[in-house]
C-alpha cells in the first residue's frame, strides 16, 4: 500500500508514520465492513481521515448556541489588543523576567499586576493559571494546618468535577462548615471561631447555581469585620471576575471585584476568561502581606501565568483603564441589545435567502448568573435531516455551533459580532448545499 502512487503524494504531505497509521485504521475498517475493501477505497479513507487530522483538534468556531461564555468553546474570545499583544509576545523574544531599567533579572509578577492594583483598588495582585489554581495558592499559603470556615451552602462544584472540600484539603487546610444549605448566619461563623486557634474565613460566590427561597447568607462586609475583631483572614472566591459593575451590562445582581476590595476582603480570586472578558487565568488581589505570602509559596511556580497569558490579560485591563471595557467581545455580547441582535440576524437572513428570524433567550454561560436570561434573536433552518446539519457545521473551517431546538437548527446571533456574518453565512450555505430543499 505504501508504494501505491497516491499513497506516495500522502506521505509527501503528511510523513510515512501518520500514513501508515491511516492506512493500518482504514484496513481495519475495511474489515469491518465500514467502507468498501478494494486498494482505491482504502486509500480513499486514509487521505480523508489524514485531512480531518491535518486540521488539529482545537479549531476556529463560531459560537452561535446562544451561551455567550461557552466554556466547551473557550469562554472569553479576547479582544483585537489583546490578540495584537499575544503576537508579539509569542513571535520572539520578550522581557517577561527582564527590568529593562537595570538590565538585571525582573519579575513576570509585574505584569498586569499594576492594571489590576488601579483598577480594583488592592494593595497588590498576582497571575496563576486559573482560578482554582488561585485559590488552592491562596489556602496553601494562608490557611496551612489552619481551619477554613465556609457555609454548607457554598461548598460548590466547579467544572470538571473540582470540588471546594477537595481544594481545601489539598491546601493543607482542615474544612469547617457552618450554618445550613439554605441559612447561614454570621452567628455561626462566630461561633467556629471560638473554638479555632487559627482559621480562615472563606466566602464561595455560588456563580453557577441558585438557592432561592428561605434563605439567607453573611455578606462579605460583616465577614470582614467578624474577621477583624478575630485576627483571622478572609479569603473571597468570586470566581466569574467582574470587573464594572453588573448594571453596566444588565447583570444588576452580580458581585464585583473592586466592591469586595472595598469591602476588606483580604484575599479575593477570580477567573480572567469569565465575566472579565480576557484569557484564562486566576487572578488574586487583596491586602500586601496576603498576596506576598502567596507569590512566595513553593506552588506558585507550578501555577504561575505564561508570557502569551499574561500579554493578554495586560492588554485586556488596559482597555478598562481606558474605559472601554464595553467594547471587549465579551461585555459588547452581554450588555447588547435585543435590536442590535436582531438586526444581525436580518443580515444573516438576507445572507443566505433561507431561514425565518425568531426571538430567543440566550445564557451568561460558564457558570455565571445561572438565573439570568438575556433577549435575542436567531435565524431558525427548519431542515428535514438537522442533526446531519449540525455535524456538518461542525465539520468545517471554522466551525460552527448552534443548537437544536424544536426540531430546527437555531443560529443564535447575540456572540457573533458583524465581522464574522459574512463568514457564518459561507459556512451556513456551504453545509446546506448538499441536502434537499430547506425552509
Amino acid at each position: 500500500m505504501l508504494a501505491h502512487p497516491a499513497v506516495r503524494a500522502l506521505i509527501d504531505r503528511h510523513g510515512k508514520g501518520a500514513v501508515t497509521d491511516a492506512l493500518r485504521d482504514a484496513v481495519a475498517r475495511a474489515r469491518d465492513g465500514a467502507h468498501a475493501a478494494d486498494e482505491a477505497s482504502i486509500v480513499e479513507a486514509a487521505g480523508a481521515s489524514l485531512s480531518h487530522d491535518r486540521r488539529g483538534t482545537l479549531v476556529s468556531a463560531i459560537n452561535a448556541t446562544g451561551v455567550v461564555l461557552h466554556t466547551n468553546l473557550g469562554r472569553a474570545p479576547l479582544g483585537r489588543e489583546a490578540r495584537e499583544s499575544i503576537l508579539v509576545a509569542g513571535s520572539g523574544y520578550s522581557s517577561l523576567e527582564l527590568d529593562l531599567s537595570t538590565g538585571e533579572r525582573g519579575s513576570r509578577h509585574v505584569h498586569a499586576s499594576a492594571r489590576l492594583r488601579r483598577i480594583t483598588g488592592a494593595d497588590d495582585a498576582l497571575v496563576a493559571n486559573n482560578a482554582a489554581a488561585a485559590l488552592l495558592l491562596a489556602l496553601s499559603a494562608l490557611a496551612r494546618t489552619s481551619a477554613v470556615i465556609v457555609s454548607r451552602g457554598e461548598l460548590v462544584e466547579i467544572g470538571g468535577a473540582f470540588r471546594i472540600p477537595d481544594i481545601v484539603a489539598t491546601g493543607g487546610a482542615r474544612l469547617v462548615e457552618v450554618g445550613t444549605t439554605n441559612r447561614t448566619r454570621i452567628d455561626d461563623y462566630r461561633r467556629a471561631l471560638e473554638s479555632e486557634e487559627r482559621a480562615i474565613l472563606l466566602k464561595v460566590h455560588r456563580s453557577n447555581f441558585a438557592i432561592v427561597g428561605f434563605t439567607e447568607e453573611a455578606s462579605i462586609e460583616e465577614l470582614v469585620a467578624l474577621g477583624r475583631s478575630r485576627d483571622a483572614r478572609v479569603v473571597y472566591d468570586l470566581g466569574s471576575g467582574l470587573l464594572v459593575p453588573g448594571a453596566s451590562i444588565g447583570l444588576p445582581d452580580e458581585p464585583d471585584v473592586p466592591s469586595a476590595i472595598r469591602a476588606g476582603a483580604d484575599v479575593v480570586v477570580f477567573s480572567g476568561d469569565k465575566l472579565l472578558g480576557g484569557p484564562q487565568a486566576g487572578l488574586a488581589v487583596g491586602r500586601g502581606e496576603a498576596i506576598s505570602a502567596m507569590r512566595k509559596h513553593p506552588l506558585m511556580r507550578a501555577v504561575r501565568g505564561g508570557k502569551l497569558v499574561l500579554a493578554a490579560l495586560d492588554a485586556t485591563l488596559g482597555a478598562y483603564e481606558r474605559g472601554a471595557a464595553l467594547s471587549l467581545p465579551t461585555l459588547s455580547a452581554l450588555s447588547i441589545s435585543r435590536e442590535a441582535v436582531r438586526a444581525r440576524a436580518a443580515r444573516l437572513r438576507e445572507l443566505l435567502e433561507v431561514g425565518e428570524i425568531v426571538d430567543t433567550v440566550a445564557r451568561v454561560g460558564a457558570g455565571a448568573q445561572p438565573m439570568a436570561t438575556l433577549p435575542s434573536c436567531a435565524v431558525r433552518l427548519a431542515v428535514p435531516d438537522v442533526d446531519g446539519l449540525a455535524a456538518r457545521l461542525r465539520a468545517g473551517t471554522p466551525a460552527v455551533v448552534g443548537r437544536i431546538e424544536g426540531g430546527a437548527l437555531l443560529l443564535d446571533l447575540r456572540a457573533v459580532d458583524d465581522e464574522t456574518l459574512p463568514t457564518l453565512a459561507e459556512r451556513v450555505s456551504e453545509a446546506l448545499a448538499p441536502g434537499p430543499a430547506h425552509g
